[in-house]
């Protein structure tokens, strides 16, 4: 199977591409930088530089490809016109390439932050009520669904959870602060968060770019039902010396952070059935059960990087 990738070198996407790499798919890669283009073709992927602002630069590769797998995000503050740009350029990609009778699928990457507070465990029927972080991205979601509604082309919206995994990301930020002496929990750390191992992820990915009859919508997590507090807890447990653990509350985390406070401080229970249907469960079954591990990733990939 022939994919195009956005995302390649960020801590979703690279994950997806090991994935992608390891089942012999042949990919192709949108990249900014020439020396990450030169690392990854030496991998076997095919580089091609450009930039989501840019659809010229990438939008007849798109078309040659079966599957497009959007995980990149700009992180500038026009991030939801870049992303509404980046869509409907893969979309009319993947629209013109299904009019030629050709396989043809589009796979967005979205968040369970769409989905708000949670009153109980939720699956992909839930109604999405987005922290303002995210306020956009519902109607990303809706116009990527209605483009998949015929099937030509298929679409797929996935909602991953808080990733986990290797040096970057949410959790491995806990663990950096944890060995620096001091781990900041806003609010009472009672809040649950629905997370992820990255090559778990990567899994849900490969399966719903591989399986014809995937489409909608796909929550990805652990289903463990974490508490913020019992995961700071464990990592600082692991500590070489226990960190100093300090409540802020949110209003004050919100004057530092802005509307990314609120989006930590939701509280989520999420269910994956519809990945579960397709054969996936997770390899690891929680951030508290694996810090050991999750610790020697983070110290290996920082030695390396």
């Amino acid at each position: 199977m022939q994919v195009f990738l956005t995302g390649a070198t960020g801590y979703i996407g690279s994950a997806v591409l090991e994935s992608f790499l390891r089942a012999g798919h042949d990919v192709t890669a949108l990249v900014r930088d020439p020396e990450k283009a030169e690392s990854i073709a030496h991998r076997g992927v095919h580089p091609v530089i450009g930039d989501l602002d840019k659809p010229s630069s990438y939008a007849s590769e798109a078309e040659r490809s079966d599957v497009i797998v959007h995980t990149a995000l700009d992180g500038s503050s026009r991030r939801d016109k870049i992303d509404r740009q980046a869509i409907e350029t893969f979309l009319g990609a993947a629209t013109s390439r299904a009019a030629s009778g050709r396989p043809s699928a589009f796979v967005y990457t979205s968040g369970v932050w769409v989905l708000g507070d949670t009153p109980g465990p939720v699956a992909e029927d839930a109604p999405v009520k987005p922290t303002p972080l995210v306020a956009w991205r519902p109607e990303h979601e809706r116009i990527v669904l209605d483009a998949g509604r015929s099937r030509t082309p298929r679409t797929v919206v996935m909602r991953p959870g808080i990733v986990y995994g290797g040096s970057r990301g949410i959790i491995a930020d806990l663990l950096k602060d944890a060995a620096n002496g001091l781990v900041r929990v806003i609010g009472e750390g009672k809040n649950h968060w629905p997370c992820i191992y990255a090559r778990d992820l990567a899994d849900v990915y490969l399966r719903v770019a591989t399986n014809p009859e995937a489409s909608g919508v796909f929550h990805a997590n652990d289903e463990a039902d974490e508490s913020v507090g019992d995961i700071v807890d464990s990592i600082a447990r692991h500590a070489r010396m226990r960190p100093d653990v300090r409540h802020v509350p949110l209003s004050e985390a919100r004057a530092k952070m802005g509307p990314y406070a609120d989006a930590l401080a939701l509280d989520q229970r999420v269910r994956s059935p519809r990945a579960r249907a397709l054969g996936w469960s997770p390899t690891l079954h929680s951030v508290s059960g694996n810090v050991a591990r999750l610790l020697e990733e983070f110290r290996t990939r920082r030695e390396a990087a």
